[in-house]
């Protein structure tokens, strides 16, 4: 009889492969969650430029920007967004943000000595999960002003005005009250 090597693999180097494949795997979800977080962030920032757009079309037509731009489930008793940008076509969905469902922070205003329903400008934003995305280069950084169109709207204390958070903050610069830990990319007509 021939003595044949035994074939197989011993026990260290089984858990010396497992090892590798665990480093590697918490590697690719380290990576995967971070890409996860810019997906997000090129969605919200898409979606600002699409309400823009609407806002924009809604002010050439009416001389005037909405005072309200929230979806009707969050809009309770006000006009809705349906009402002023989705009901005329400058807009088929009024997008929320994809993580929170919650809708963009968007504060109209209107000219000093004008009228109050007449919204001749507004403020409109998105949190952003990326700490120091290239877009915060661009956005206004603007804190909320004291003439808020108030026809129809009720504004809460959104837009504190800067888009940096120190990490030790308590008070994070945020677009939304609710969004603790992110900051704001904010802009302007």
């Amino acid at each position: 009889m021939k003595n044949f090597p035994k074939r197989g693999f011993t026990l260290i180097e089984l858990l010396v492969v497992i090892a590798i494949i665990g480093v590697l795997a918490s590697i690719v979800l380290a990576s995967l969650d971070s890409s996860r977080k810019k997906g997000r962030d090129a969605r919200r920032l898409a979606d600002v430029k699409q309400i823009q757009l609407a806002l924009e079309l809604y002010y050439d037509q009416n001389n005037s920007f909405p005072p309200n731009i929230a979806n009707s489930s969050t809009c309770g008793a006000q006009t809705c967004a349906a009402t002023y940008l989705t009901g005329p076509g400058y807009i088929s969905v009024v997008p929320t943000d994809p993580s929170s469902g919650r809708d963009y922070s968007y504060t109209p205003y209107y000219a000093s000595g004008g009228a109050l329903t007449l919204c001749t400008s507004y403020h409109l934003g998105a949190s952003l999960e990326t700490v120091n995305h290239t877009a915060f280069q661009t956005d206004k950084d603007q804190s909320a002003q004291a003439t808020v169109c108030t026809a129809t709207y009720a504004p809460s204390a959104d837009f504190d005005g800067s888009d940096f958070l120190p990490v030790a903050s308590t008070n994070p610069h945020k677009c939304n009250n609710n969004d603790a830990g992110l900051e704001c990319y904010d802009v302007t007509p």
